[in-house]
């Protein structure tokens, strides 16, 4: 037997996927019990439907926060076949590692534990020890899945190797084709006042008139939010008119036009749009700046050698894939 002398490099953060149990003490809650079944069999070992369900279950809660409906049943399935997916490449990595004869002294997988209940828990094991009796896990359970989980991260360690090193060309050329990463969201804070072109006269010169006179009021020094709150007919008028933080794409077309090429505290002339009379005043701005290549280099070539690795471990893995007994349910 050899002792595997490299479990904890890390390789990519994006390469994390495999890692099963959630350490942390809120990550303990799990769905409410579902009748259990294969989900796969890899080689001989046998992936349940409960394991894929506690692996998907953080993204489904997210999901059925967002969703409903079908629409949310078709996500609940792609999460859940990304999951069954990521069980059954990590079942294949663990395969390799026993394939090869490697071990992970025990020592490592205490001081695993001692970490985690350090980190998460206080250093309060008695703690630690009722949180997972209460999710129905034992220490010598828990003890296995972190053994697994360093299995997984020693080979992917020991398999996916990559330059370390991204070439200036490289970093340059994804800069110049990722520019909108780089650039901060432009935003202005608007405050804005409507006056209905059709109020319940129909005389629609009359509002105008309405709104040519609350402009002069402002131009004569009138302040903007009170000007509203006695105005204004849309629903911010509470709040004399204020809009808040708003990026481009959510105002309407000629209002954006407007409001995004106004200098700050200007106050606008009246637009004209969809038949109301609109008066906007942008209060301040923000974004829209470019970082710069140095600025971003450190960043870039961190990225570029994690994509790497995700592909190198991909390839890898899709080996293993090849030479398996892979069948699902």
């Amino acid at each position: 037997m050899r002792t595997f002398v490299r479990p904890f490099i890390a390789v990519s953060l994006a390469v994390c996927a495999f890692a099963l149990l959630p350490i942390c003490c809120t990550a303990f809650a799990q769905e409410p019990q579902q009748v259990d079944g294969m989900a796969a069999i890899v080689n001989g070992d046998v992936i349940t439907y409960s394991q894929v369900r506690q692996l998907s279950a953080p993204r489904e809660k997210l999901l059925r926060s967002q969703f409903t409906g079908q629409e949310l049943e078709n996500k609940l399935q792609e999460v859940r076949k990304l999951a069954l997916k990521d069980l059954i490449d990590r079942r294949l990595i663990i395969q390799a590692f026993k394939k090869e004869s490697y071990q992970i002294p025990d020592h490592i997988v205490d001081q695993r534990v001692h970490d985690i209940i350090r980190e998460n828990f206080g250093g309060d094991r008695n703690t630690f020890i009722k949180t997972l009796e209460a999710q129905s896990y034992s220490l010598g359970e828990f003890k296995e899945k972190e053994m697994e989980r360093i299995m997984v991260q020693a080979m992917r360690s020991h398999n996916v190797k990559t330059n370390m090193i991204a070439s200036p060309t490289k970093i340059e050329d994804y800069y110049r084709k990722h520019h909108d990463e780089f650039t901060s969201k432009e935003e202005i804070k608007l405050r804005m006042i409507m006056i209905s072109g059709q109020k319940d006269t129909g005389n629609a010169q009359a509002q105008k008139a309405l709104a040519e006179e609350v402009l002069g009021r402002l131009a004569a020094g009138g302040e903007f939010e009170q000007t509203a709150q006695v105005y204004s007919e849309d629903s911010t008028k509470d709040n004399g008119g204020d809009w808040g933080w708003l990026q481009r794409n959510t105002l309407a077309v000629p209002l954006e036009k407007f409001a995004f090429n106004m200098p700050v505290g200007r106050i606008s002339s009246i637009v004209d749009y969809a038949g109301n009379y609109y008066i906007l005043k942008v209060e301040d701005k923000r974004g829209g700046t470019t970082k710069s290549l140095a600025e971003m280099r450190a960043d870039i070539e961190k990225k570029l050698i994690q994509d790497e690795a995700a592909q190198i471990q991909e390839r890898w893995v899709a080996t293993l894939r090849k030479k398996a007994y892979i069948r699902t349910f």
